[in-house]
């Protein structure tokens, strides 16, 4: 398979990965970051056994974070997509940001019609916040920012 076909197979799983997570009921969601949650507390608890974690609020934090984390993602690879097909520069950021707001926005559309789920705009904040520095992450990689010595 040619890796510009490659590259948007991968924008479309990662899209599906998306879509099947809103698409959990509130109980299935909660319990996954919970789990997740209950993990990281204990490896707080080990390498900091004086710190007393709060759960509650550390399980707020991760689910807030999956939702950067997710679109800072198919932001990167959004771009990946665009250069592998000759789309550079402002073209491609704004075609890149363009769809993660627009999925972001028909994802909370689409937790609407889940059982123990909304749509929030914080959300659609949130995710297009994760798009866009993972879009100016790809453009940072690909001037060489990261990788210039002086």
């Amino acid at each position: 398979m040619n890796r510009k076909i490659l590259s948007w197979v991968l924008v479309v799983l990662w899209m599906s990965l998306i879509f099947y997570l809103s698409h959990q009921p509130a109980t299935e969601s909660n319990k996954l970051s919970r789990e997740i949650t209950e993990k990281i507390v204990k490896v707080v608890e080990e390498v900091a056994s004086d710190t007393r974690s709060n759960p509650k609020r550390l399980n707020h934090i991760i689910r807030k974070g999956a939702h950067f984390f997710a679109y800072f993602i198919l932001g990167i690879l959004l771009m990946y997509s665009l250069y592998r097909n000759h789309t550079y520069g402002l073209k491609a950021a704004s075609i890149a940001l363009s769809i993660c707001i627009l999925y972001a926005i028909s994802d909370e559309v689409h937790q609407i019609f889940i059982p123990g789920r909304s749509g929030q705009l914080a959300d659609v904040i949130l995710d297009s916040a994760g798009g866009i520095v993972g879009i100016l992450s790809y453009k940072a990689y690909r001037l060489n920012i990261f990788n210039k010595s002086k």
